[in-house]
């Protein structure tokens, strides 16, 4: 008897899509107990409702089959190499560049937890302990690159790296990086042209009254505003800052895959 559906479930349409890079074995492999879209099914709920692994469904499959199978995919970058080419079928259906020339940066910090604690760091600013996420998003807010740190380091420190990382997504096409004045500072800004990219920082008015919407910034703002609304990234749950990390590609998938469904349907039709 089929169960009944969660509203996390993934469309027909949207699986035909991400099957293939989730499909790292023979389907008919003797290990394989369990339908791979029902594992996938389990592990968007997880991020979604924001439960522990051993809370899953009774109807979805078990925690340690979901978990097994949800580090395979994470280990083998599977959602970066999805999410990279949904950034492409989006952009071109509005008319871009498949792969952008300008990018966003900012940081934001998670609250820790159990899990998290050893590796946690204090963030002053913010007055929390926990996790800082480092990410670089292209102008439609799509993720580009994302970096896990304790949340006492500074934001100006990972320029390097997001840099890198991003260069290698896109082919080496992005040119032009805006972010706040956390990323002032000769290292960062020589960080970003040793990549390519020419780092502007988008500055506060100098007489700022309550809530300001910076130009460009408020991109990657939107971005973390569609993190929020994933409970599993709400607090730094996971063990490894690599599992974190790979989350955010995952919620990305999940966010973009609708989108990139309906381009698809509409090309196909024509």
């Amino acid at each position: 008897m089929p169960r009944k559906p969660y509203p996390t479930d993934v469309s027909d349409e949207e699986w035909s899509f991400a099957a293939p890079y989730l499909t790292l074995m023979d389907p008919q492999a003797p290990q394989r107990e369990h339908d791979l879209r029902e594992v996938f099914n389990a592990l968007r709920w997880l991020v979604r409702a924001g439960a522990p692994w051993r809370m899953l469904p009774n109807d979805l499959p078990p925690w340690e089959a979901v978990y097994q199978q949800s580090r395979r995919w994470l280990d083998a970058g599977c959602f970066e190499a999805m999410v990279s080419d949904l950034r492409s079928i989006i952009r071109v259906a509005q008319g871009r560049q498949g792969q952008p020339s300008a990018m966003v940066m900012d940081g934001r910090t998670l609250q820790s937890s159990c899990e998290s604690g050893p590796r946690a760091g204090y963030d002053g600013y913010k007055r929390k302990r926990g996790s800082k996420v480092h990410m670089a998003v292209d102008t439609l807010g799509h993720l580009l690159a994302v970096h896990v740190t304790p949340a006492d380091e500074q934001e100006r420190a990972q320029v390097q790296r997001l840099c890198e990382d991003v260069q290698q997504a896109t082919g080496h096409t992005v040119q032009l990086a805006w972010a706040d004045q956390g990323y002032t500072g000769e290292t960062a800004s020589k960080a970003a042209q040793s990549n390519g990219i020419d780092l502007q920082i988008v500055k506060l008015p100098e007489a700022k009254k309550g809530f300001v919407l910076l130009p460009r910034r408020w991109v990657v703002e939107r971005s973390f505003g569609w993190l929020a609304r994933f409970r599993r990234l709400s607090r730094d749950y996971e063990r490894l800052p690599e599992v974190l990390g790979g989350l955010h590609f995952l919620v990305f998938a999940m966010l973009m895959l609708p989108a990139a469904a309906r381009v698809l349907a509409a090309a196909g039709s024509s």
